[in-house]
């Protein structure tokens, strides 16, 4: 009885440490991409350092309905990203490598997952 109660207690303390948040890290260096402002010009975002590991929604085209995705994403980052087709890394995605060359205008994207991975 007493081993179960200890066993049952050990489990409980690690279940409670593999759920408790951790900090965020972040991506060293910069990811860009384009996208077509409301006046029908190609506007450019830089995100700095971004939160990794995790998705980030690119705000400028995170809704289908109302804007046109994003292009020619550009990672320039020290981690692995992946981009996706469609708000909240959903859809078809690509992967980027690290410190790559700027993809094409033609690879369309509404939110990157930077992987944590270097």
């Amino acid at each position: 009885m007493r081993l179960r109660h200890t066993l049952a207690a050990a489990l409980g303390a690690f279940t409670l440490v593999v759920t408790l948040p951790t900090s965020a890290n972040a991506a060293t260096g910069a990811f860009s991409y384009k996208f077509t402002g409301l006046d029908g010009h190609a506007r450019s975002v830089t995100l700095h350092d971004p939160t990794s590991p995790g998705c980030v929604p690119l705000p400028e085209v995170a809704a289908p309905d109302f804007s046109e995705p994003a292009f020619a994403p550009h990672n320039d980052t020290d981690e692995w990203a992946m981009v996706f087709t469609e708000p909240d890394c959903t859809g078809d995605s690509w992967t980027l490598r690290p410190h790559g060359n700027p993809a094409s205008d033609r690879l369309k994207l509404r939110s990157v997952f930077l992987t944590g991975r270097h």
